[in-house]
This record gives C-alpha cells, sequence and structure tokens, in this order.
C-alpha cells in the first residue's frame, strides 16, 4: 500500500483547508485510515481515525468539532476537511492506514503504512 498527501499549505488563522491522502491497493476499503500530525519539537500524534466502511469516525480533542474526516473508498482517498485552524495546528500531517484491519485506532503502532506527510502552516 501506497498512501500520497496532498493539500497542504500556509493559511490564516481562521481558514481552512482540505487534506487528501490517496492510496494504491485493492484492500483500501478492508483498512481504517487515520490522520497524525506531528508540530515542531513534538512527537507525532493521532488527530482523527476512519474506520474502513467509514461508518465510523473519531477525533483528538484538540481537532474535535473543527476537523472532518471522510473517505471515498471508489477513489481509493481518504480526506480531512480543516476549518477554523489555529497556530497550533501548524505541523506535518501523515496519512496512514491499518492493514488487513477494518477498525479504527487512535493508537500510532497499529498503523502499518504511512504516507511522506504534507506541510500545514497556519499564521496569526
Amino acid at each position: 500500500v501506497q498512501l500520497v498527501e496532498s493539500g497542504g499549505g500556509l493559511v490564516q488563522a481562521g481558514g481552512s483547508l482540505r487534506l487528501s491522502c490517496a492510496a494504491s491497493g485493492r484492500t483500501f476499503s478492508r483498512s481504517a485510515m487515520g490522520w497524525f500530525r506531528q508540530g515542531p519539537g513534538k512527537e507525532r500524534e493521532f488527530a482523527a481515525g476512519i474506520s474502513g466502511s467509514g461508518g465510523s469516525t473519531y477525533y483528538a480533542d484538540s481537532v474535535k468539532g473543527r476537523v472532518t474526516i471522510s473517505r471515498d473508498n471508489a477513489k481509493n482517498t481518504v480526506y480531512l476537511q480543516m476549518n477554523s485552524l489555529k497556530p497550533e495546528d501548524t505541523a506535518v500531517y501523515y496519512c496512514a492506514a491499518r492493514g488487513g484491519s477494518i477498525v479504527l485506532s487512535t493508537t500510532r503502532s497499529s498503523y502499518d503504512y504511512w504516507g511522506q506527510g504534507t506541510q500545514v502552516t497556519v499564521s496569526s
């Protein structure tokens, strides 16, 4: 499975961005997906997750209410819509896939495949 993120960039506080993660492989619909982020000098942390069917989602408290994760299994793509962005959202955002599990997880070690990351910078 290969994951390629896109959609990052520079945005002012209060703005919006939509990140995309395109996945290769025929097992995409059987893989729970997640978005993680790593801010400057910080560890990589869970932001949002979605089950294989898309029926279940979960968000970190830090982004809840401002972020929506979704997926289109026909396009092998997962999205992260981010609204009301804050400077503290500045980070490299990584897409991740669980191999062989449709159950979403908040644990970094549960994910088997990772993208290269896309930079999101929010200016104040």
